[in-house]
């Protein structure tokens, strides 16, 4: 009951006017801040994801000449989104989750009620559009970038020309997918102050408090990531 009052309150606040000093600086927090770390995992993952798929390829079927195409569908769909979203749920919904947890532990979250302010205006909704958003550009760059990564790995590595790489990427991947890539990252950005927002503000009291917050805000944000992530794919999959 508590969760669902919390989500209710949260998404009354989201569709209020925001508090745009706020939603600027968690812009830079959870989107440029961001950028490099992900921009790094991602692009070693898709580096990776191609070279398995080539050497398994190879051993089943003796032909690697659709893993670029299959290489590149799956970065589209998946990898981007999931990985991205999962590296901002232990960057930023980490820190989210310790800040609120310490707020309410110093009493600052009851000050902001004996002022009048909404913490869920003030605190949440700025930080649930600010990982929205950056979740969405975020998955964007990183879809593009590890593209770049599967090509040069294609290239250099695997011998593939850049021609056959192109030919595969039309064939398996539409517009469709950089849409619903897109889509998924705003989703999951979304979920991570929002979780966030909830262990810290109605956890346990204490030092001990701030760490379980912290703890289970980035296990639970990144158990919500794959179950929405499972969810979108088969919503998605009625569109192709």
């Amino acid at each position: 009951m508590i969760l669902v009052h919390h989500l209710s309150d949260s998404f009354s606040a989201i569709f209020k006017r925001p508090h745009f000093r706020e939603l600027i600086r968690h812009l830079e927090f959870a989107g440029v801040s961001s950028l490099p770390i992900v921009l790094i995992c991602v692009c070693f993952a898709a580096m990776v994801t191609i070279l398995e798929s080539a050497f398994h390829m190879k051993i089943l079927i003796q032909n690697d000449s659709l893993v670029p195409g299959f290489a590149a569908l799956l970065i589209l769909r998946e990898l981007g989104a999931v990985i991205t979203c999962l590296l901002l749920a232990s960057r930023v919904g980490a820190g989210y989750a310790a800040e609120f947890a310490s707020m309410k532990v110093t009493e600052q979250l009851d000050a902001l009620k004996l002022l009048g302010i909404d913490r869920y205006w003030y605190l949440v909704a700025p930080r649930t559009l600010a990982c929205a958003l950056s979740g969405a550009f975020l998955t964007l760059l990183a879809n593009f970038m590890c593209l770049y990564a599967a090509f040069l790995i294609s290239n250099l590595i695997l011998g593939h020309s850049s021609s056959a790489f192109l030919a595969g990427f039309r064939v398996f991947v539409t517009y469709k997918d950089l849409l619903f890539a897109a889509i998924k990252g705003f989703c999951f950005g979304a979920t991570i102050p929002l979780i966030a927002s909830y262990f810290g503000f109605f956890g346990a009291e204490g030092a001990e408090g701030v760490g379980q917050a912290t703890t289970k805000s980035v296990v639970a944000s990144s158990v919500t990531i794959i179950i929405i992530d499972f969810i979108l794919s088969w919503l998605f999959s009625h569109f192709y």
